[in-house]
């Protein structure tokens, strides 16, 4: 059974992973202003995986 910590580990993991992926898509594909779009959504990302990371250990 998973508990908190384990759930928010996966979570944390998620969301780099997304926001790795978004960051490359802005970075790569996207060469207009969208680009810039899609890699500040991934910077985004980061934030909330580490507020994610964060909360481990204390919930």
């Amino acid at each position: 059974m998973m508990n908190k910590n384990t759930v928010l580990g996966y979570a944390t993991l998620i969301m780099i992973i997304v926001g790795l992926s978004l960051i490359a898509l802005g970075a790569f594909k996207y060469d207009a202003i969208a680009g810039w779009g899609f890699a500040s959504v991934g910077i985004g990302f980061f934030a909330i995986a580490w507020v994610f990371n964060a909360l481990k250990g204390r919930m």
